[in-house]
């Protein structure tokens, strides 16, 4: 799946677990730098 991330800065809020970590792995999977929130400080 190419959703043309490469070189784009993504926030990704509640992303400790679950579907929001999930959604922050794929778009550092297609080439974002991600910034990731969450209330568990260890991800």
């Amino acid at each position: 799946m190419d959703l043309k991330l490469k070189g784009k800065k993504v926030l990704v809020l509640a992303s400790s677990k679950g579907i929001g970590r999930e959604i922050a792995n794929k778009y550092s999977e297609e080439g974002a730098s991600v910034i990731i929130t969450g209330r568990t400080e260890e991800i």
